[in-house]
């Protein structure tokens, strides 16, 4: 039988943590990744089921490039805060 959402919050030792800044960056990260499989597959899939495959393969091809710019920006601030750390800036 699957686990409730609410003990999934809680980690193996038993204690619930407070750590609210990882509790909104995971919950940044869930609706992120939702949104884009959303964007994908349901998105992609209309336009599959709708007009056909060749469509639908510029479709994908046009969200990669679409997003391109978006996943550099992120890779490039990961560095940056890779950076400052690695040299103890926080």
């Amino acid at each position: 039988m699957a686990e409730p959402f609410a003990a999934s919050l809680v980690p193996k030792g038993g204690q619930m943590t407070r750590d609210l800044r990882r509790y909104a960056r995971q919950t940044y990260v869930r609706l992120i990744v939702g949104a884009l499989l959303l964007l994908f597959i349901v998105g992609d899939g209309l336009i599959y089921l709708i007009y056909g495959k060749g469509p639908a393969l510029m479709g994908l091809f046009c969200l990669l490039v679409g997003l391109m710019p978006v996943a550099l920006t992120l890779l490039f601030l990961l560095l940056l805060e890779w950076m400052t750390k690695k040299t103890g800036g926080e």
